[in-house]
């Protein structure tokens, strides 16, 4: 986990005027927050975060020229030299591109009707370096994409390979993230302290060379861990 900024600066990427005028009015509003850049479409989104470096990019993914996804791939994808950290907003009810998203390499999600307090409480969060995927958004995730997530058993072969540098707790953890549990309940289910779930998740994220949750829980389902069934 990093250490956040002590003024988080903030990309605004959303074409909606009325959504993108209430998100920075309710980010700069914040003593520890500056948004530092709008963008009304995909490319300006790119050319905006790669000219101002900015700690957080809230990504929308429908915008015109070129979709949050596209934009997010190219600013935070494995191939990206210096990859941002992006917050995407979403009416998650409609998008059917979340986990593609997710895949791109975003480090969070929220709902574009949430509460100022989960907008400011995402950002932050994202700027520490965490993922924002809450176990709720992590099992609706599950329901709504299980089939396209779970691989071909050829395809799962070179994920799975990655997962045998983890020990067998290490793995029974990652397991269990990819169902959705929160770190709390992951201490019920193992009868460990939280403390030492937080120790593990660490190990995880370190030992396959992942920057967050939300990566883990992809790769997870990719490996075909997640969502056997047994």
């Amino acid at each position: 986990m990093s250490v956040p900024p002590a003024v988080i600066r903030v990309l605004v990427c959303e074409d909606q005027a009325l959504v993108r005028t209430g998100f920075v009015t309710i980010l700069s509003a914040q003593p520890d927050m500056e948004v530092v850049g709008e963008a009304v479409d995909g490319r300006a989104a790119i050319r905006s975060a790669e000219e101002l470096k900015p700690d957080v990019v809230v990504m929308d993914i429908r915008m015109p020229l070129l979709d949050g996804i596209e934009a997010t791939r190219h600013l935070a994808g494995p191939e990206s030299l210096s990859p941002a950290k992006i917050l995407v907003v979403t009416t998650f009810n409609v998008d059917e591109y979340v986990y593609e998203a997710l895949r791109a390499g975003a480090s969070g999600f929220m709902l574009k009707d949430a509460a100022p307090p989960e907008l400011i409480n995402a950002v932050r969060t994202v700027a520490r370096g965490e993922s924002l995927l809450a176990p709720a958004v992590t099992r609706a995730l599950i329901g709504r994409f299980a089939e396209r997530l779970r691989p071909s058993a050829a395809s799962a072969s070179p994920e799975r390979d990655r997962l045998k540098v983890l020990a067998p707790r290490e793995h029974e953890v990652l397991l269990l993230i990819s169902e959705g549990l929160s770190n709390a309940e992951i201490a019920t289910e193992l009868v460990i302290s939280p403390e030492t779930v937080k120790t593990y998740v660490s190990r995880i994220l370190t030992k396959l060379n992942l920057r967050d949750r939300v990566q883990a829980v992809v790769l997870a389902y990719r490996a075909g861990l997640a969502g056997r069934g047994d």
